[in-house]
Order: C-alpha cells, then sequence, then structure tokens
C-alpha cells in the first residue's frame, strides 16, 4: 500500500508542476497591468534598504515606524522633485512651442544663419549627404523642431489625461515598498526555500540582481541627473533658449554609454562657433569636455564600483533594447536581463567544471 502511495506522489509531479505553471502564468497577468509599479516597488526598496536598516538601529522592534519613514523619505528625496521637474519641463516647452508658433523662434533663420557660419569643408560634406537643396534642408528642420515640440506637448497632454491612473499607479508603488521594506527579509527566505536552486546559485543570482539595480540607479540616473542638472545651468548661464530642456535632453543622453551628453552639448557648441558666439561656444565646449564629462568618469566609479561594471557594449545595446521594448523602465530592465544572462552563464560554467568526465568505454 505505501508503494503504491508513492508512486501515486510520483505520478502526480508533472501535472502539479503544469498546475503550477499555469497558476503562475494567470497571477502574472494579473499584475501585468501594475508592472511598473511593482518593478519601481522593487527598485526603491532595494535603495532605501539600507536607510530602513539604519532606523531599526535607532527604533528597534518598530518597523511600520521606520518602514512609514523610509516612505515618507522616498517621497521627498523622489517624487516631489521629478514632479516639479515635469510641471516646469511641460511649461517650458509649451513656450517653446508658442514662440515657434508665433515666429519668434524661427528654425529656418536659425538654420540660414548655422549655414552662412559653415566651413566650406562641410558644406561640401553635406552636398556629398544630399543636403543640396537649402530651402528644402529650412522646410524639414522647420517641420521637424516642430513636430518634435508637438510630440512633448501630446506627451505631457496625455500624461495629464492619465494623472488619476498615474496616481494609482503611485499608491500602488509605495504601498507595495512599505511591505517589501518590513517584510523583505521573510519574504527572501521563503524565495530561497520555494525556488528549486542550489543554495550557492540562488544567493549569486539575488546578489548580482541587487548589485545591477543599485549600480544602474546610482551610476546611471544619479550621474544623468547630475550632468543634467551641470549642463542646464551652464547653458543657463551662456544665455540659451530653453536651458531646462536641454539639461533635461542632456541627462537623458547621458544614460547612453559611449554617446553620452556630448550628443547634446557638441551640436549646440558648434552651432554657436558657427553663428558668431565664439565665446560661448568656446566655454560649452570647455565646460563639456572637463565639468559635464568629468562628472561621469569620477562618480561612476566611486557609486558603482569597478568590480560591479558590464561591458560598456553590453550596457549601451542593452539599455537601447530595453528602451524599444519597455519604454522609461527598459534603463533598469536592459541592464538586469544583461547581469541575470551573465550570472546563469558563470553558473552553468561551473557546473559544467564541476560535473565529473564522462566513463570511457
Amino acid at each position: 500500500m505505501a508503494g503504491k502511495d508513492k508512486r501515486v506522489i510520483t505520478n502526480d509531479r508533472w501535472p502539479f508542476l503544469a498546475i503550477l505553471i499555469v497558476v503562475s502564468a494567470a497571477f502574472a497577468l494579473i499584475l501585468w497591468p501594475f508592472f511598473a509599479a511593482i518593478l519601481w516597488a522593487v527598485i526603491v526598496t532595494i535603495l532605501f534598504m539600507p536607510f530602513y536598516r539604519r532606523l531599526l538601529v535607532w527604533m528597534p522592534n518598530r518597523q511600520n515606524g521606520a518602514a512609514l519613514l523610509t516612505l515618507l523619505s522616498i517621497i521627498g528625496v523622489v517624487i516631489l522633485p521629478a514632479a516639479i521637474l515635469t510641471v516646469a519641463l511641460v511649461e517650458e516647452a509649451a513656450t517653446v512651442y508658442q514662440r515657434i508658433q508665433s515666429g519668434d523662434i524661427n528654425p529656418a533663420q536659425i538654420w540660414t544663419g548655422f549655414q552662412s557660419g559653415m566651413p566650406s569643408w562641410m558644406s561640401t560634406v553635406l552636398e556629398r549627404l544630399g543636403v543640396e537643396n537649402i530651402a528644402a534642408a529650412k522646410a524639414m528642420l522647420s517641420g521637424s523642431a516642430a513636430e518634435g515640440v508637438r510630440a512633448i506637448l501630446t506627451q505631457a497632454l496625455s500624461l495629464g489625461q492619465s494623472l488619476l491612473g498615474l496616481f494609482v499607479k503611485l499608491m500602488v508603488m509605495l504601498y507595495l515598498a512599505f511591505f517589501l521594506l518590513r517584510d523583505g527579509e521573510s519574504l527572501q527566505r521563503r524565495i530561497r526555500e520555494a525556488v528549486p536552486l542550489r543554495t550557492d546559485h540562488l544567493e549569486l543570482l539575488v546578489t548580482r540582481f541587487i548589485v545591477v539595480v543599485r549600480a544602474t540607479i546610482k551610476g546611471s540616473i544619479v550621474v544623468a541627473i547630475l550632468q543634467g542638472l551641470i549642463g542646464g545651468i551652464v547653458l543657463w548661464a551662456l544665455g540659451i533658449e530653453a536651458a531646462l530642456l536641454w539639461g533635461v535632453l542632456m541627462g537623458a543622453a547621458s544614460l547612453l554609454p559611449a554617446v553620452g551628453t556630448g550628443l547634446v552639448w557638441v551640436p549646440m557648441a558648434f552651432y554657436l562657433l558657427f553663428t558668431g558666439a565664439i565665446w560661448q561656444g568656446v566655454v560649452l565646449i570647455f565646460c563639456g569636455l572637463f565639468v559635464i564629462g568629468m562628472v561621469d568618469n569620477v562618480l561612476r566609479p566611486i557609486l558603482v564600483g569597478r568590480e560591479t561594471r558590464i561591458p560598456d557594449y553590453v550596457v549601451l545595446i542593452t539599455t537601447l533594447g530595453g528602451l524599444q521594448l519597455f519604454g522609461f523602465h527598459g534603463i533598469v530592465i536592459g541592464p538586469v536581463i544583461a547581469a541575470m544572462f551573465i550570472a546563469v552563464w558563470d553558473i552553468a560554467t561551473t557546473m559544467r567544471a564541476e560535473s565529473p568526465p564522462p566513463i570511457s568505454a
């Protein structure tokens, strides 16, 4: 009888595994509308967990109070500044769009000034690239600028229209982050018990995940914020129109390895030089190379640590792929998937090295 029960239990393994997969997939499908909220709840929990643990040292056995104070810190340090920046950015984009519509900013005139100060060799290069019809180039520049600003305003309008949904997701993120902070260690223990992996392999994957999330946020987003802030201040000091808008674009460009903020300030510096604003162009080049650029070179190794770095070409490809698939969230998802890919193959290599050689006949 005991043997029969054992055989039934063994035969039940695969049907149960199928049910487990189906139920887990259904659960993931239900959670999918709140994927962004869950993702950022996990991210802020990882980032602010050390702060939460320090609070527990000061106020032992008061997990709820420590988690609540941590959430208030997240709101004050992250959410409120982001909201203020978004409002200011939308207002500046609207102002630029209105000036383009009224003719105060004329992209065609900007192109004419740029073309008149352009060296002959650059004109030759543009002709070889097929930009021979200056009138068509003016129209293209004018239309592109207007369309670009119009796209920004459209996104801002859609954001305003979906403000309720955004608020709900924000509340879900904060609510989930509260419990992840308070019950994080017990959840980790339950996951370790449930996941069918060796303890050392699971520890490697969890550690790599946490390290890459912290490295991506601290080493990429923090550096991007600082570079965008410094770039915006430099442009404002030089009297450049829409310095806040350009500073935000500079911060976004800094997220791309091997390209960085130069994608924004290099063309702008050349434009200043070619239109006769020599000292402004020289100052922008100097600040771009030795101030804005050095922020990345100095701070990133300090914030990330050299031993945690993924090769820059992998970061570039996975960041672009993540942005393409997941939007803004891909900034984190792309490098994390790359890190998990590398970690899994490291484990596979280790397991292959540890496996006994085949017995020869």
